[in-house]
């Protein structure tokens, strides 16, 4: 059985990304994604790869387009998530954006590591609201950037059963 999990990074109000970039500099929660994705098939959409331009190292990139022509060297191209989902996967994949591609994991979703910073930014695009009645935080850590005094935690929360 496969864990589908999102991992994000999101200010006080949710808010992901502006304009297609991430509204903040984060050292600490890319070296986290990096370390918690590294080895895992990352589902994306099309976006979010050229917010990144490039295929991330040491994962299986899985890019989902509506659009069937586009291709990038070094991903697989799907045209919808469950596409994404029926490919063979690992014991966990993750989902790393954008706002349309979470919208739509969320409710297959088993987990969500999710960066919580305690700041608000300008932002265009969010995170879902997640129903507190479905998901439980089972980890919390708590942390404050070095580079830039934010602080911030690193939540996992675990998809209530039943």
């Amino acid at each position: 059985m496969t864990t589908l999990t999102l991992i994000v990074a999101t200010d006080n109000a949710g808010g992901i990304g502006i304009r297609n970039t991430l509204p903040w500099k984060l050292p600490e929660d890319l070296a986290h994604f990096k370390r918690t994705t590294t080895g895992h098939p990352i589902l994306m959409g099309r976006k979010t790869f050229e917010s990144i331009g490039r295929p991330l190292p040491n994962r299986r990139n899985i890019v989902i387009s509506r659009n069937p022509d586009w291709q990038h060297e070094g991903v697989e191209t799907v045209a919808s998530l469950q596409a994404a989902l029926d490919l063979p996967q690992a014991a966990e994949v993750f989902v790393i954006g954008g706002a349309e591609i979470y919208r739509l994991a969320l409710p297959l979703a088993d987990r969500l590591i999710i960066t919580e910073i305690n700041q608000r930014f300008e932002c265009d695009a969010f995170f879902p609201a997640i129903d507190q009645a479905e998901w439980v935080a089972t980890a919390r850590e708590p942390h404050q950037s070095i580079s830039n005094g934010f602080d911030f935690a690193f939540v996992t929360y675990q998809r209530q059963k039943g």
